[in-house]
């Protein structure tokens, strides 16, 4: 299908006002209100707001009995200055979409104003808008809401653009499509005394010194993972700048990812005890706390099937992944709950990489994922 010009120049606008205003996790009141007020046109049968925070539902519902059709995207920003000059950068100083949520939602937001064109007999339809998908704490928190429990999915279905990738492609894979991941802390703590006399303190450098190398180690033992596994150390801090005073204590940051959420669980408890068996070595204490906690995005092989029918269908080129991305997605908490199925749309082979500061979504690839979209929900309710 091809959107009226005038739509798609709607959608484009409206892509591009919400890049200017980008809110982060769990502050997207004012792209709530902005998506509310431009998908009200097309007369949902309910809209469900305040879903896990800023989430709002749009739901389509033919009365007859038929499947839940989801589709998800994601509406927050990145705290990271943009570098672009165009008319429509971000006007929020240190916060940009870099991501492209702000694209997911126009396509959303057009597949709204498409559903008029195709004729659905059964079932309902759920066009969800999700907040705090970077902190990996959206997804559980829409699906925990008790209001959930009135839209909860027989299918679900997400995209994500993919620059590095030919524009317009699709691009699919069986099982995982995203890692799991997950954020550590480890707050160590000895105890500090004058600099002159360090024998009477326990300083915890050496032991910091000693988890980080054992650290980097850890996720090549291959033997002990089915699959793959990476730990990145990303920060690193001892004591405070006090000449007069050894260091009482020390944190380390790192960042777990493995392609299998039981292998996550391996390299945690292997973290764990290196961290514990240095701390106990030196005589100190310590704690380990996780954050930014996200599932691997396992996808349904008949989900992937059908995106694959859809492409097929529509003209459109695909390919299918040899490997699953490193970086992380919390539509893995839909992919726990219903057949589902995140695949991605190409942005361009030399397009800026997400997260770059001079990163922009591209207005190209609106129009075939929206028709992706639409097809999907025809083979799946009509």
């Amino acid at each position: 299908m091809s959107l009226p010009k005038n739509l798609l120049n709607k959608l484009i606008d409206f892509r591009r006002q919400l890049h200017q205003f980008p809110e982060l996790s769990g502050n997207e009141n004012i792209t709530s209100k902005a998506i509310a007020d431009f998908i009200a046109p097309t007369k949902p049968t309910e809209v469900i707001d305040g879903l896990g925070g800023n989430g709002i539902a749009f739901l389509y519902n033919t009365n007859s009995p038929g499947p839940t059709v989801l589709l998800r995207a994601d509406m927050d920003a990145l705290p990271i200055q943009e570098l672009n000059s165009f008319n429509h950068k971000s006007t929020v100083l240190g916060v940009a979409h870099l991501c492209g949520h702000d694209g997911h939602s126009a396509i959303l937001a057009g597949v709204a104003h498409s559903l008029n064109q195709i004729s659905l007999s059964k079932g309902k339809v759920v066009l969800l808008f999700q907040p705090a998908e970077e902190t990996g704490q959206g997804a559980a928190a829409v699906i925990a809401d008790p209001k959930f429990g009135n839209i909860k999915p027989d299918y679900a279905f997400a995209l994500h653009n993919l620059p590095g990738y030919k524009k317009g492609d699709i691009f699919l894979r069986n099982s995982t499509f995203a890692s799991a991941s997950t954020g550590l802390i480890a707050n160590i703590k000895g105890l500090s005394s004058h600099a002159a006399h360090p024998e009477d303190g326990n300083n915890p450098d050496r032991a910091l010194a000693q988890m980080i190398l054992g650290l980097n180690y850890i996720a090549n033992e291959k033997g002990a993972f089915n699959d793959f596994a990476l730990l990145t150390v990303i920060h690193a801090k001892l004591g405070e700048v006090a000449f007069g005073t050894t260091p009482g204590n020390a944190t380390l940051m790192a960042t777990l990812r493995t392609y299998l959420d039981s292998d996550m669980g391996k390299l945690k408890k292997m973290v764990e005890n290196h961290i514990s068996a240095v701390c106990k070595e030196h005589k100190l204490t310590h704690s380990v706390t996780y954050v930014e906690e996200f599932l691997a995005t396992i996808n349904n092989e008949d989900c992937v099937n059908l995106i694959k029918t859809a492409a097929i269908e529509l003209g459109l080129n695909y390919q299918s992944l040899e490997r699953p991305f490193r970086w992380s997605e919390d539509f893995g908490h839909f992919t726990q709950i219903s057949k589902a199925a995140l695949f991605g749309v190409g942005s361009g082979v030399n397009h800026p990489n997400l997260h770059n500061e001079d990163y922009d979504f591209p207005d190209d690839i609106i129009e075939p994922s929206i028709a992706t979209f639409m097809r999907i929900i025809e083979k799946l309710l009509s």
